[in-house]
């Protein structure tokens, strides 16, 4: 898909690995709160953006492919007729 952010779900374990200390493999798919606050950081950080998500985004994101899915959509420019 053109304008695909080059963000994975390996992208977003690492994060959540260096945050708790544990090797990737040992990083469970649930996201809590302090999580998804650092992930959303560190996104911002790479991508050099701020990402401005709805509480309706924000409340969908309980797992690594939810914050995937919805970082990815607040990241991909949107496509002007």
């Amino acid at each position: 898909m053109a304008g695909q952010p080059d963000l994975g779900r390996a992208d977003l374990v690492t994060m959540l690995a260096d945050l708790s200390g544990k090797p990737s493999a040992e990083v469970g798919d649930r996201i809590g709160s302090m999580e998804l606050a650092w992930l959303v950081h560190l996104v911002e950080q790479r991508h050099d953006r701020r990402l401005d998500l709805t509480d309706d985004q924000l409340a969908a994101i309980r797992t690594v492919d939810d914050a995937l899915a919805v970082f990815r959509t607040a990241l991909t420019p949107a496509a002007d007729g």
